[in-house]
């Protein structure tokens, strides 16, 4: 997906494994996506509630926490019920996928994760039809604003 300046995608990153929260923010930020990232449930929540999500990207395990849980957390706050969830996970627990998508996951991607193949998912969680009616919503009621 080719972004530009006025399209880019606000991400927020949940991960407790920093090299897997940098990663995974540096290829986000080459194709143009704003990156937050947060180790742990407290820094998460802070970030859903400051920032307007376009996509969480969140780890199953957040630091010795429940990442499932969590973004169920952040779904109850205002506005976030429709943002799209990708869970990742190292875990080899073999009712994780139906376990994620329960807890509100769009998508599931096993780590370690092949880039391209995240970018893929990326876009195309970004381009839910629920997304698209929110984004559109949302410029109506800002140029609603502006007049």
């Amino acid at each position: 997906m080719t972004m530009n300046q006025q399209d880019q995608s606000t991400v927020l990153i949940i991960d407790g494994d920093a090299l897997t929260l940098t990663a995974t923010a540096a290829a986000l930020h080459l194709c143009g996506h704003e990156c937050h990232c947060a180790r742990d449930s407290e820094a998460a929540l802070k970030a859903a509630r400051g920032l307007t999500l376009d996509l969480i990207i969140c780890d199953v395990h957040v630091d010795g926490e429940n990442g499932l849980d969590l973004v169920q957390e952040i779904k109850q706050e205002p506005g976030l019920s429709d943002v799209p969830v990708i869970f990742i996970s190292s875990s080899q627990t073999a009712d994780i996928v139906r376990r994620a998508h329960d807890a509100g996951g769009a998508y599931y991607l096993r780590k370690p994760f092949d880039p391209e193949v995240l970018l893929e998912i990326v876009d195309k969680a970004l381009w839910m039809p629920h997304l698209v009616s929110s984004r559109i919503r949302h410029t109506s009621s800002t140029q609603s604003i502006k007049v």
